[in-house]
């Protein structure tokens, strides 16, 4: 999405305006204007034909046993959004789905609102999750993937282009449900709760957002189909402003999903040397060790808490292990070799 665009959440009945309004000027127009703008439809119509994300769900659904045909998360709040406050209102509902139970449309105004552009930014909605002390996670551009989180209690909240090219109608809903046997999604959105939205037009409006789609995490919690990298990005983003403890249970559900995970071990005995958990950095190191013996980071860093700890020899020794592996910070390594020695 074009971060200069203004993601104006007018909704469905701004758009329902603009469409009688462009039906009105329509019937004062002569009959070749008329003519013209009946094939630019047919044009416009023709590109949503196109559903492949759609046809590959519904054709995959038969294969997949672990899917269920329909579903309905219930529990799920709804607030109806007012003229353009589409986003405080998606973002209050998965908040308060995710456990954050007090938090309104209201409360979010000023944190996601940008009144000279009578909507929200992405970016802004990501960080006021993120002050509510849960992680954002952004789903694969897939509709299985939505469909997948959605089974998992996920909601999801999404950004639709509900307009057309020359014309941009940004919104924000959220996906609490689907049934595949009517080919239909189940969205809180505008001012319709459980709205039915048909699979291919949603597909076709979310394509316009390149498919953007966030779940919110509580801290050790993971989304039910994750790529280790972007969620551990997420964690650090997350991190930068939340309390360390949200941190190492974060990391640690991380761990515990890949348990060979350089990024994940490294980064979580490195949280607890920072929040003075010694001893759990120790072992964190040593860990870490065990099922990646040529990672020079760790080496260096376990080097440093063993000789704070009195442990000189075996300091050393780690430390000269860091500099004959080398690697891009390789002059560090030295340089703690060296700081060891004196």
């Amino acid at each position: 999405v074009d971060p200069d665009s203004a993601l104006c959440c007018r909704g469905d009945r701004y758009l329902l305006r603009c469409l009688k309004l462009i039906h009105s000027n329509l019937v004062l127009q002569k009959h070749a204007m008329i003519s013209r703008v009946f094939f630019l439809c047919s044009v416009l119509l023709s590109g949503c034909v196109s559903t492949p994300q759609t046809d590959q769900l519904l054709a995959g659904q038969a294969e997949d046993s672990s899917r269920h045909v329909s579903l309905i998360i219930e529990g799920v709040p709804f607030f109806p959004q007012n003229d353009y406050h589409c986003g405080p209102a998606a973002l209050a509902t998965v908040l308060s789905a995710s456990g954050l139970s007090t938090v309104v449309p209201d409360d979010l105004v000023s944190k996601v609102y940008v009144p000279d552009r009578k909507g929200s930014f992405q970016v802004e909605m990501l960080a006021a999750a993120r002050s509510y002390g849960r992680i954002p996670y952004i789903i694969e551009p897939r509709l299985e993937h939505l469909i997948g989180e959605v089974q998992a209690d996920n909601p999801v909240l999404v950004l639709q282009n509900l307009g057309v090219s020359w014309y941009e109608v940004w919104h924000y809903a959220v996906v609490v449900g689907y049934d595949l046997s009517s080919e239909k999604l189940v969205m809180h959105s505008g001012e319709k709760k459980r709205r039915m939205t048909r699979l291919g037009v949603f597909e076709q409006t979310w394509q316009r957002s390149d498919y953007w789609g966030v779940i919110l995490l509580k801290p050790g919690k993971l989304p039910r189909q994750v790529d280790e990298q972007k969620y551990f990005l997420s964690v650090v983003d997350f991190g930068r402003n939340n309390p360390a403890v949200d941190v190492e249970k974060a990391y640690q559900a991380g761990l515990e999903r890949w348990p060979n995970s350089k990024i994940f071990g490294f980064a979580l005995a490195n949280l607890h040397y920072d929040m003075g958990k010694l001893p759990e950095a120790l072992a964190g190191y040593r860990r870490l060790l065990t099922v990646a013996p040529d990672f020079a980071p760790a080496y260096n860093n376990l080097a440093q808490l063993l000789f704070e700890l009195g442990e000189h020899t075996e300091a050393i020794a780690m430390a000269e292990q860091a500099v004959a592996l080398g690697g891009p910070h390789a002059s560090m390594y030295q340089k703690t070799l060296d700081a060891l020695r004196q």
